[in-house]
Parts: C-alpha cells; structure tokens; sequence
C-alpha cells in the first residue's frame, strides 16, 4: 500500500499519524510505503495521481487498484490483512461456523452439501446454498438475521447480493465503513453508542431508528447509528453540532449524495414522533438545509471579491457577470503563493464590470455541488449565462495566463488595465 502526498496537505498531515501506526502493525504481513509528490512529481505523475492524499495498493510491482478502504489505522489494517490473506477459510465443525459468524462484520457462507448417490447412482451431484449472516450484535425483529441467496450464481450476481445487503436496514457507521456507507442518502442517529459495555441500551436506540425508518424504507433514504464520540470533530465541522447537543438522546443528522445537509433540530423523543415527523418534513421539502458558511464580510470593496457559502449564490451565480474563484486553505503555501498574483489580475480587471475575480476559504465553507475541491488551490471558472457548467482553471499560475484564458472563455472581451507589455 503506498500513499502520495503533497507536503502540506492537511489531510495527508491528518492521515499520516494513522498511516505509519498501520505501517508497524503490518511490517512483516505487507509494506506500507509513502511518496512525496512535491520531491517526486514524475513518479507521481506517471502514476496519474491528482490530489493529494491518492492511495494505491500495488501487487508484485505493479498498480493494482485504488485504495477505497477505511483511513484510520485499524481501518487500515484490518483492510489490507483481507488484502493479503486467503479468499476463503474452511469450515468443518458447527462450531467453526458460530465462531465465524460471531463477528463484528457480516459474515458470508457457502454451504456444499452432496446429494445422495443412490439416488443419482453414477452422477453424484453437489447442492450449494450461499447465506448472508448479519453480526449478532445488530440482531432485531425489523430485518432477518440470515438471508439466503436465490438467483443463479456468478460473480457479478453474487457481488450484487452482497452489496445490496451487506449492511443491513440500520448499521453501525464507524471510521471504517464510513466512506461506503456515506455514499448514499444517509440518516445518522449519534449517540453514546457502546456495544461492549451496553449493548441492550445501545440497540435501544438503533430500534427507534429501525421502527420509524421501516415507513420510509422504500423512499430512497438509508439509515445508520454511531458513537458520538468518534465523530465529534466531524459533527462540529460539519454540522456545527457540539459534544453536548442532544444530551443523553440522540441528535439525527441526514446528508445526501449532493452533499446536503440537514439536522434534526427537535429533541429525539422514546415513542419516535419526532423522528417521525422529521423524516416527514425532510420528503415534502420543507426543511432548510444546514450550510457551513463564515459570516457574509460587511466590507468587500477589495478587488478579489471574498466569497462564503451564504454569498456563494448571490455572487458567483451571479447569471450576468463572469467569475473566475479560488477555493483556498489557510494554510496552504501553493495557495499563499499564489496571493499576489491573483491580486494582481483582480486589479488590472477591477474596472471591468462583467468580470468579478472571488476566492473562498473551502475549509470554513461548504462547497456548492458542482464544484469538485479535492485540493488547494483549487480554481473554477463560472461563465455568465452558463452557472450549472462551471469550468476548472488547468493553466498556469501567472498573471498573462489567466488573461489569455478570460479573454477565450469569458462572455465579454475583458477590460484590462495596466497591461504589462508582455501580455
């Protein structure tokens, strides 16, 4: 497993504590390695790498596949010890069979049972059956403990089948299965979730979830319980929910594939009406969606427009001005390079009225759908007339390059001042 990394990416500085933890874990069982792009840009061009941090399992010397697992370090372990260990196990007592399933995951099992040969006489035959079976921990009467399959076996639909239910109608989202299960519409309940010490008072809880969210099932929604304790900076971050709220009950959350965000601002009550009622809300289009936004600046006569997620509408769909922004980290050196530059083509451009030259701080605010922020500093380009079809900016940095690209991609010949003679 090998990870690419810019040198002052913060999520790469995020990872690697997690990175070199699962590194000495598996010394022995598989080599964890690490590049840096910044020292390295070839190496990591030839392996198409974009953004940082890209991970990539590699097999005997060569790029096997992308890393889509978990990014803690027993997330990562835990991964690529499947990664190197058998497909399959054997089992051949009953008692092998409960200790397998008794696990923290799904477990799945094919059973090979031979009919018998008097019957067939020259032509034994041999009956297979795959089942699914679900931890024993997140047992309940809303969903069957063991699902069989029923189609014809292949590789693809056997693959479906276990996707479709791998995770069951309610899971426990963890570090581990976040990025899978975060892939969908998904309704989280988060509270003080402990399967160890209190596994009747968690599932408590997880079977309010179940009772409310089986009336929902078929509307496209997915549901999860977690610990709150594990997400508490993601919830402060990104739904500005702080360890206290909620109390002892849990507080409800829901984010979409589009990246919206709602909360369940009513206190979760025992009987589920107030779920109820929020889910209710939530399908007829009546809630008002969560945003991460800095406060709209009271002063923004500067050339570069300061843009955040409460004036991202107002200003960069703006349908009759073009508007070049760049989505930007605080602490990121490429971006602070940049400044200068960027500063200076808002000021050759500030007398043109149909162009505005923006930024936004892309850690303090959440990015509108459409505008894929992976790294800084990240530019994009929406064009008046054409806001649902923003452009990312691929040239170079300086200032008579984005000139040239304004002047072939903007709605107006732009208004330049203060031409240096070499544009």
């Amino acid at each position: 497993l090998c990870t690419f990394f810019g040198g002052k990416c913060g999520h790469c500085k995020k990872l690697a504590p997690d990175f070199e933890t699962a590194a000495t874990r598996l010394k022995g069982t598989v080599p964890l390695a690490k590049v840096d792009c910044t020292a390295s840009p070839d190496t990591c061009g030839r392996f198409g790498v974009t953004g940082y941090p890209t991970l990539k399992i590699f097999r005997n010397g060569e790029d096997a596949s992308s890393y889509d697992g978990p990014r803690s370090a027993d997330g990562i372990v835990h991964f690529m010890k499947k990664q190197a260990g058998p497909n399959s196990v054997t089992l051949r007592r009953e008692a092998d069979l409960e200790a397998f399933v008794n696990h923290f995951d799904a477990s799945v099992v094919e059973t090979l049972l031979w009919c018998d040969q008097m019957t067939t006489l020259f032509s034994p035959c041999l009956s297979r059956r795959v089942l699914l079976f679900r931890p024993p921990r997140l047992s309940s009467k809303f969903e069957e403990s063991v699902l069989r399959f029923t189609e014809t076996i292949t590789t693809h639909t056997l693959r479906r089948f276990i996707r479709d239910n791998i995770f069951g109608m309610c899971p426990h989202l963890t570090n581990e299965n976040r990025d899978k299960l975060k892939g969908q519409d998904l309704l989280t309940a988060y509270y003080d979730l402990d399967y160890l010490q209190n596994p009747k008072g968690t599932n408590y809880w997880r079977n309010r979830v179940m009772k409310v969210g089986s009336q929902f099932a078929s509307q496209g929604l997915s549901f999860a319980v977690a610990n709150r304790k594990d997400f508490v900076d993601e919830l402060e971050e990104e739904f500005g929910l702080g360890a206290s709220d909620g109390g002892d009950l849990p507080f409800v959350t829901i984010r979409t594939q589009q990246g919206f965000k709602y909360t369940m601002r009513e206190e979760f009550t025992r009987d589920g009406k107030s779920l109820e009622r929020f889910l209710e809300d939530y399908f007829a289009g009546r809630l008002k969606r969560y945003i991460k936004s800095e406060p709209i600046p009271e002063k923004n006569k500067g050339p570069v427009k300061v843009v955040v997620a409460e004036s991202f509408e107002e200003i960069v769909n703006e349908p009759e001005k073009d508007v070049l922004i760049e989505f930007y980290a605080p602490w990121c050196g490429h971006c602070k390079s940049l400044e200068p530059k960027y500063k200076e083509l808002a000021e050759q451009l500030y007398s043109d009225p149909n162009i505005v030259i923006a930024k936004m701080d892309a850690t303090a605010n959440d990015v509108p759908q459409g505008f894929d922020v992976q790294g800084f500093p990240t530019i994009y380009f929406a064009q008046a007339g054409k806001k649902d079809q923003p452009k990312r900016y691929e040239g170079a940095h300086e200032v008579k390059d984005f000139i040239k690209y304004l002047k072939r991609e903007s709605s107006h010949v732009p208004v330049v001042s203060r031409v240096k003679e070499d544009l």
